[in-house]
């Protein structure tokens, strides 16, 4: 089987620890799935989909049953995992952590923030699926304080964010920007004027950066990639509803401990 390419995050190549950032490329999906749809639920052909994650969990040196995802609901909320489960028994959850050697911890996304966190020195990693409703709520602080559960340090911790939409490319309405500003009037930061009035661009990358520096981790890496401009690399969301497409495909983001 040939394993796919994917991006990788300088801090986190770490010793005992396998990441990847999976781009489109390398599956066998078609049309608005090609190629490398990890989404099991588009409504790309599932097969397709299981043929795709296989190829990914080879990437990161764990057989498929062990590249475990979660049932992600946009929440703030980390569980720790011990053992693969059932495909109808998947958490509804954002985030994944574990110390268990061999076990791939993934998320999925088409905008959102994907975030992969690892402690070698403990042997402990983590994933977070943080869009801007997780980020905002505390997804990113939420895994962070699972790991240290499981005897993480969090001056040991090192973040990289995957691919994720751009702040060029994140116009929203007033309403969305007065919800960050009611909270904290700082983050007009993250916010720069649009052409349509009352309207602006969000840096969700910059927000999460910045609720990553606040924790005060070992050190955080952004690829910088845009998902909605960079149309070779990655699945989009929001441009498929610009484009009026009926479905959109999903990249995959994973972490594991070597066996």
């Amino acid at each position: 089987m040939t394993a796919p390419p994917a991006l990788q995050a300088a801090n986190l190549d770490l010793p005992g620890v396998r990441h990847a950032f999976f781009t489109r490329e390398g599956g066998v999906s078609e049309g608005v799935y090609g190629s490398l749809n990890g989404g099991v639920g588009s409504k790309d052909e599932p097969a397709r989909v299981q043929e795709n994650r296989a190829r990914m969990a080879a990437r990161v040196d764990v057989t498929p049953e062990r590249l475990l995802v979660p049932f992600q609901i946009h929440s703030a909320d980390a569980q720790t995992v011990r053992e693969p489960w059932p495909a109808e028994a998947r958490p509804r959850c954002d985030g994944l952590v574990t110390r268990e050697a061999s076990l791939a911890l993934g998320v999925t996304g088409a905008d959102c923030g994907m975030l992969l966190f690892a402690d070698a020195r403990a042997g402990v990693i983590g994933a977070c699926h943080a869009g801007w409703k997780g980020a905002f709520t505390g997804m990113i602080e939420a895994t962070i304080a699972a790991m240290e559960a499981q005897g993480a340090r969090r001056a040991d911790i090192h973040i990289a964010l995957g691919p994720a939409i751009g702040a060029a490319s994140y116009e929203v309405g007033p309403e969305f920007s007065a919800r960050f500003l009611d909270a904290d009037r700082g983050n007009a930061r993250f916010f720069s004027p649009s052409e349509r009035v009352g309207h602006s661009f969000f840096d969700l990358q910059g927000f999460i950066a910045a609720r990553v520096e606040r924790l005060e981790v070992a050190s955080f890496e952004a690829l910088g990639v845009d998902t909605y401009g960079d149309e070779a690399r990655c699945f989009s969301y929001r441009r498929s509803v610009h484009r009026q497409e009926p479905d959109y495909g999903r990249l995959v983001s994973a972490i594991a401990l070597a066996g």
